[in-house]
């Protein structure tokens, strides 16, 4: 009994932690009326898709819709932790592009029934976080604490970087979940014609084109694709490709901001500032 009465105290005091979390990320939410306007018409969104989640008996989804709310949290999260300002208009597309990617992509199906959805996302992604890497490298360069200064060239360099190397973490991710979990994170591409060395019969390092397929089987078993079943790799390298776009284009507006001064409105909705 006294082990069971220590259990309940200390699940009281873990949901008691959780719940003044969660009053401390709506507080900083509500200090921003655009903010929390967007935020709670989409947590009331995803709460009632939720709901239907576990009506139908997909709990798959529902465990979706959860973690949705708690992505919705990482704006406010980290204004909080870091004692950061996040722009406005940076706050809101968080939130879109968190809604646009798990409820929209996800359970609604815009990465299948609309390929150029993930491309548009990824683009985004790179935009974003070019923000991000320039935001931390202009914070570093107005602080006394560091006595550094990066020319502009560099800030876009590692602006640029500092994108491309989140793009890379998230391929990984997409990989491992393929891999382990057994997901299709790295979507697949059909191809008409393929160059392998595998193919030569004398095994040597010489690529052997096959053109014209129109169809695949699988142990004896013919798959329902018209040509050669990619498994990933285009989907990845267009993932990375349009992430580079993304970033250069923000790293293009960072150096013209970071050598001209506060020129960029496009920079300036998307900084991040010492709060």
């Amino acid at each position: 009994m006294w082990y069971n009465y220590r259990e309940v105290i200390i699940l009281e005091k873990k949901t008691s932690f959780f719940l003044r979390f969660y009053r401390e990320m709506i507080d900083e939410i509500k200090k921003k009326k655009a903010v929390a306007t967007v935020y709670f018409i989409f947590r009331f969104i995803v709460i009632a898709i939720g709901i239907l989640m576990l009506i139908s008996g997909n709990y798959e989804g529902a465990l979706l819709c959860m973690l949705t709310l708690v992505l919705f949290l990482i704006p406010a999260f980290v204004e909080k932790t870091f004692r950061v300002e996040l722009p406005t208009p940076l706050e809101i597309i968080t939130l879109i592009f968190i809604f646009a990617a798990e409820i929209l992509g996800e359970i609604a199906e815009y990465y299948v029934r609309f390929p150029v959805w993930d491309t548009l996302l990824h683009t985004v992604t790179g935009f974003l976080a070019a923000a991000v890497g320039l935001s931390l490298i202009d914070l570093l360069n107005r602080s006394d604490r560091f006595k550094i200064r990066l020319s502009p060239v560099f800030v876009a360099i590692v602006s640029f970087c500092f994108s491309m190397t989140v793009g890379v973490v998230w391929e990984f991710f997409e990989f491992g979940m393929d891999v382990f979990v057994g997901t299709d994170m790295q979507k697949d591409t059909v191809l008409s014609a393929i160059s392998s060395v595998m193919l030569h019969p004398e095994g040597k390092n010489i690529p052997v084109v096959i053109r014209d397929i129109e169809s695949v089987a699988v142990n004896g078993s013919a798959l329902n694709v018209y040509g050669y079943l990619d498994i990933g790799l285009y989907d990845t390298m267009k993932d990375l490709i349009v992430n580079f776009i993304g970033a250069t284009v923000f790293s293009v507006f960072g150096y013209f901001y970071t050598k001209y001064g506060k020129t960029s409105k496009v920079v300036e909705s998307l900084k991040i500032e010492k709060a």
